[in-house]
């Protein structure tokens, strides 16, 4: 089975569920790993993403000290970066790393959002903004903090490296899981455990949700199937 097929597999999960089976791996990850805030949501009906991270950072409220030749050549390296092959669908992590100023100027917009969905991405996630919402592309998920309408001074300021957005920190090759919840990401040596555990849960919570939805959910019947699950 290839990568890609493995992270397809992922995709009939949504995102608390994948949450729920990194907590069953490691009890620790109810506190870190994810986003922690609300996030705006473009397209929310594209349903759940799994996919590879490319990381990058950004900053729009201030011009950046270099030449408009050189962010044209740096933008270029980074689009280098991005177009890179990896055999499975990719998630774009983009911090703004403008502290209480960040998502001034959105990178995110009909342009960008078409190159790199060209490039193979099927997600974006970032703490920075996005504009142009009625052009956008209707297949490819997008979590931010919110619409602007002017991209301001936004330019790239790194790219590849470990990222923080919203409490999730990311590094290059990671997994990232979102949809309309959030995102959360986790080590590509979890990937395995990640799948069956994701069933597992699923399967844990099954027999009580089918009982609730034909009517057959007596209080004994109840106890004892709580009871019989492995988790709280």
């Amino acid at each position: 089975m290839t990568l890609g097929t493995r992270l397809r597999d992922l995709e009939r999960y949504d995102t608390p569920t994948i949450c729920n089976a990194l907590e069953m791996i490691d009890e620790a990850r109810r506190s870190f790993g994810y986003t922690k805030s609300n996030m705006h949501v473009v397209n929310p009906d594209f349903g759940a993403v799994a996919g590879i991270a490319f990381t990058a950072t950004i900053r729009s409220a201030y011009p950046s000290e270099h030449s408009n030749d050189r962010l044209k050549n740096e933008r270029l390296r980074y689009y280098e970066y991005m177009y890179t092959e990896v055999g499975a669908p990719k998630v774009c992590v983009m911090q703004d790393l403008d502290g209480s100023d960040a998502g001034k100027g959105p990178f995110w917009g009909e342009f960008n959002t078409r190159i790199h969905q060209a490039m193979g991405f099927r997600a974006v996630v970032t703490d920075g903004s996005v504009r142009d919402a009625s052009k956008l592309p209707t297949d490819i998920l997008l979590l931010a903090r919110g619409l602007r309408p002017s991209h301001s001074f936004v330019h790239v300021t790194g790219f590849r490296q470990q990222v923080n957005v919203y409490g999730m920190t990311v590094s290059h090759g990671d997994f990232v899981h979102a949809d309309e919840h959030g995102a959360v990401a986790f080590p590509q040596e979890l990937l395995d455990d990640v799948c069956t555990r994701a069933q597992e849960f699923v399967d844990s919570e099954a027999p009580i949700i089918e009982a609730c939805k034909t009517g057959q959910l007596s209080w004994n019947k109840l106890r004892d199937l709580y009871m019989a699950r492995t988790r709280k």
